[in-house]
């Protein structure tokens, strides 16, 4: 018996607040990484630089540090998690199609995007869908403070 006497239990994480904090992670420990493959010279230019086949500048270690700040902070509910999915679906999408343009194009390419990168930021977008759409019977802190008496227990 816990020390409160309460019967609630806690409830598990949702899939997408667990996905929103796990890619955010990723993006996150991948973007710091790159500044040490790239340093800060040759901010928004093609550089030829890669990381695991990736190719990166300091520009695109700035975004993926960014999305990765975005997801950590945006996975603490249900609902900014899936909004995080929806801005990883749009961002990214916009980034795979901007990629199939711009990757065989050194002066326009100033994401130094590849084709490894076109793919990863194709699965990328397909995630930020499964983030956003993902069902869950968590409910948000937002929801049970408005309406405490309603808290369900699985």
């Amino acid at each position: 018996m816990s020390s409160t006497g309460s019967s609630v239990r806690r409830q598990s994480r949702s899939l997408s607040r667990t996905l929103a904090l796990v890619v955010g992670a990723v993006f996150l420990l991948v973007g710091v990484t790159g500044f040490f493959v790239t340093g800060f010279e040759d901010f928004a230019e093609h550089t030829d630089k890669t990381l695991l086949g990736f190719e990166i500048n300091p520009l695109h270690n700035l975004v993926h540090v960014v999305v990765g700040i975005t997801g950590l902070l945006l996975s603490s509910t249900v609902s900014t998690a899936r909004l995080f999915g929806w801005l990883l679906f749009a961002g990214y999408g916009a980034t795979f199609v901007l990629g199939l343009l711009v990757a065989d194009d050194p002066e326009r390419n100033f994401l130094s995007l590849n084709a490894n990168d076109n793919v990863l930021h194709l699965v990328s977008a397909l995630l930020g869908l499964v983030i956003a759409l993902a069902p869950s019977r968590e409910r948000d802190d937002a929801e049970l403070a408005a309406h405490p008496g309603s808290r369900r227990v699985p």
